[in-house]
């Protein structure tokens, strides 16, 4: 596998990190974080102009035709930032699955104004007794003439207050575990019946408990064939879980820059405190797991491109679990060495601190992914 970056892939890279170290500084990004919508709409139409949001995007559908390792790219800056505009909500999870499953109808109607910065999404599969369970379903989906009617709820969805349409998961057929019986929808977000429950988060975002009772959606809301939508499912969450690897990979590697330069500054006993060797020790340990992130973040965007289902999806929980320890310890670490002022609302660490922890319980934690990946392991063996 070539680990280096394509001239493309690089000229990307480069345009946005400059974009972003001169329009998304630590102050800006937090006033955009506590204005009502928690993110800048001329931000979100100046990514537009750059193309990134057609990147998940075919070009047929108008976008750019990129796979996981583009995303890559795009997501590793936007963490490094700690971008606050829904680009994984809309493109990554919202466009991806239209580009991959949607109707001609649907991708026509939604794809290019995605790629335009003229329409918001959100991806509504979680629900308050599901923990981490991708086939645990209870929403229900039932015919309604030529149409259905959507009853239930969905815990913590991302973005939802700003978005214009929300893809919801829906049991059409069968239990609450079962992988089969389930049907995705795009439901617009201020259809009758829809309510919200809107809130920041405490990396800064902003999600909704979303409420659905009797709304009413046409056929023509039905994204693929009814109770087929598990492996939609999969791929897309494998998808997101890929993106938030890079962009977990970006924050690593922004906390281990600022530590260093804290440690290379910060003076103790006459000299700066990165001179001690127990502090030196620590910074090492972080570069690696840095490195380690790299490899994985590397291994999860193979794995989202794979088209075998098994390995996709084995090589996504092994770079999740790894990547949510690694990003546990740098965090701790950065927090511990800059000492009382790491945990200050000030100080940019701690929101790379906190935006880690909410990766680490985004799709599953290490732990879920670490149990996932043993138990396929097992399997195999057997």
């Amino acid at each position: 596998m070539d680990f280096n970056l394509t001239p493309e892939q690089g000229m990307l890279q480069d345009s946005l990190r400059k974009f972003l170290s001169k329009e998304y500084g630590f102050e800006s990004r937090r006033a955009r974080a506590a204005s009502p919508e928690g993110f800048s709409r001329e931000t979100w139409a100046q990514l537009a102009e750059l193309g990134l949001l057609g990147i998940a995007i075919p070009e047929d559908d108008g976008g750019l035709g990129g796979d996981a390792f583009d995303t890559m790219v795009v997501m590793e800056a936007l963490g490094r930032a700690l971008v606050v505009e829904p680009y994984v909500s809309t493109v990554v999870l919202g466009g991806g699955t239209l580009a991959a499953a949607g109707s001609a109808s649907q991708k026509e109607a939604w794809l290019p104004a995605i790629v335009g910065g003229e329409k918001l999404m959100a991806f509504a599969h979680g629900e308050p007794r599901s923990r981490y369970a991708l086939a645990h379903v209870e929403t229900t989906a039932k015919r309604d003439g030529t149409g259905w009617k959507l009853d239930g709820k969905k815990a913590v969805v991302r973005d939802a207050p700003s978005a214009d349409a929300i893809l919801v998961s829906a049991r059409t057929a069968g239990g609450a575990q079962d992988e089969g019986g389930i049907s995705l929808f795009l439901v617009d977000a201020k259809a009758k019946g829809v309510s919200m429950r809107g809130y920041a988060t405490q990396d800064g975002g902003r999600a909704a408990e979303v409420s659905l009772s009797g709304v009413a959606v046409g056929a023509d809301s039905l994204v693929g064939a009814a109770d087929g939508a598990f492996p939609i499912l999969e791929r897309t969450v494998d998808r997101g879980i890929a993106a938030l690897c890079a962009e977990a990979l970006g924050i690593i590697d922004a906390l281990n820059e600022a530590t260093l330069e804290y440690l290379k500054t910060r003076q103790q006993f006459g000299q700066p405190i990165g001179r001690f060797q127990a502090l030196q020790h620590r910074m090492v340990d972080m570069t690696i797991r840095a490195v380690e992130t790299r490899s994985m973040a590397i291994v999860a965007a193979a794995g989202a491109n794979h088209p075998d289902q098994a390995q996709r999806r084995r090589m996504v929980s092994a770079a999740k679990a790894h990547i949510g320890q690694g990003a546990r310890y740098v965090g701790q670490q950065a927090v511990q060495l800059h000492g009382g002022i790491g945990v200050t609302d000030e100080l940019i660490v701690s929101h790379w601190f906190k935006r880690l922890a909410i990766l680490n319980a985004t799709f599953g934690d290490a732990e879920h992914h670490l149990g996932l990946f043993s138990d396929r392991l097992l399997g195999e063996k057997a």
